[in-house]
């Protein structure tokens, strides 16, 4: 059994290291595992464009040759086999240092005048592309953002597991595929409708490529620009949303109401105010428009979304501390800059399918008390204003009934 166990990651110093702890589960017949990074890289002509972000932030924490270096060097410190980043406008950079380090990489830019896009790379020793989809929004009437889709077959014989263990020789291995997804959901706060129809088609498409390979296992990552206490969460873990009970622009609770922040202590005292999405009385509430509704949800007069993915988030299967983690079990902060500090970013993992994967462990983000020793990320240590996300999951053959308290309602309070 693994409960409570900790270990530390190879990044430490300065109270700023971060430690994979493990799932309370026995894990250890699972042999097939892969370990996937979630990260938001900070796009550079981001930096240039909302400078009052990072004012206190030394100017060479925020140059791209030192930035992108500290990102590839975290990586590989987690022995990483997936990456999916966002805010990726620097792909060739990033191609160049990952291929040394045995990654293949696919890339998909935004439409319209943004330059930065979504990023998926792979170990090309542990596996081999099958297909590869991207979305693009705009076809819908949904902005300028983008989505990826790969499915990815395990090798039949790698030397590297991503595992805590390594194998000391080659070790054979079943035939193994999943679709993994990477996401950049817009930001505007106000655009509920456009948020929830890019997370709508995102989920529908996932779902129905994982059903043409064989209702393989799927893993969705990325920044999905909305909290965990938020009505874009609810629908992400329970697989369904009633959008009338909700403020358009409350979907994904960035926006909170005066003085109803959420007060972080530590050690009794008061650090930080993190946004908490509020019920709104009937009174308030956006009536919404025919073309608002369409957008929603893809069909007139339609008002309750559904998706037929049961997810779980990687970090809600594996126990945190307070430290780190809120009341649900995701991370308290994924995000930190002079105008935010939250989780807005996941990994998400379906389950209910035959080879289903399972949450191993994850690498625990950083307490809150940590990140505010600096006025925001990046840093010396962090080369982007999101932490990554990153966990390992195992392949759990006909295991039924998740022992984890994943699959579950998440109460809007």
């Amino acid at each position: 059994m693994h409960k409570n166990r900790q270990k530390r990651s190879n990044s430490s110093g300065s109270g700023a290291s971060r430690i994979w702890v493990f799932s309370s589960h026995d894990c250890s017949n699972y042999k097939d595992k892969v370990v996937i990074v979630s990260y938001n890289i900070l796009g550079v002509d981001n930096v240039a464009k909302h400078p009052d972000l990072y004012l206190h932030v030394p100017q060479k924490f925020l140059e791209w040759d030192r930035r992108k270096d500290l990102i590839c060097e975290e990586v590989n410190r987690y022995n990483a086999n997936i990456l999916c980043f966002q805010e990726v406008d620097r792909f060739n950079d990033l191609d160049n240092l990952l291929q040394k380090d045995g990654f293949k990489g696919a890339y998909k830019v935004r439409t319209g005048d943004a330059r930065d896009g979504c990023a998926l790379f792979w170990k090309e020793k542990m596996f081999t592309i099958l297909h590869e989809e991207n979305i693009e929004f705009q076809d819908f009437g949904l902005r300028d953002n983008v989505a990826q889709l790969c499915v990815l077959k395990m090798n039949q014989h790698q030397s590297e597991s991503g595992s805590h263990a390594k194998p000391s020789k080659i070790t054979p291995m079943r035939s193994r595929s999943l679709l993994v997804g990477n996401i950049h959901v817009l930001f505007n706060p106000n655009r509920g409708d456009i948020k929830l129809g890019q997370v709508r088609l995102f989920l529908e498409k996932a779902y129905k490529l994982s059903q043409e390979w064989g209702s393989i296992p799927v893993i969705l990552a990325g920044d999905f620009n909305s909290i965990p206490q938020s009505a874009m969460y609810q629908f992400l873990a329970s697989s369904e949303l009633n959008i009338q009970l909700h403020d358009r622009r409350r979907i994904s609770g960035q926006l909170e109401y005066p003085s109803k922040g959420r007060e972080i202590r530590v050690q009794n005292k008061a650090i930080a105010r993190c946004p908490v999405w509020m019920p709104v009385s009937k009174q308030l509430l956006h009536t919404w428009s025919d073309e608002e509704l369409v957008l929603a949800t893809g069909n007139k007069g339609v008002t309750h979304l559904q998706h037929k993915l049961n997810l779980c988030s990687a970090y809600v299967g594996v126990p945190g501390t307070r430290r780190t983690r809120d009341s649900q079990g995701e991370p308290l902060a994924t995000s930190y800059h002079s105008k935010f500090m939250g989780t807005v970013d996941y990994i998400c993992v379906s389950y209910r399918h035959t080879g289903e994967l399972v949450p191993v462990r994850v690498i625990e983000t950083l307490p809150i008390d940590v990140l505010r020793r600096n006025t925001s990320l990046p840093n010396e240590r962090w080369g982007s204003d999101h932490l990554a996300l990153v966990c390992e999951l195992a392949f759990a053959d006909n295991h039924k009934g998740l022992p984890f308290i994943c699959k579950r309602r998440i109460p809007i309070e």
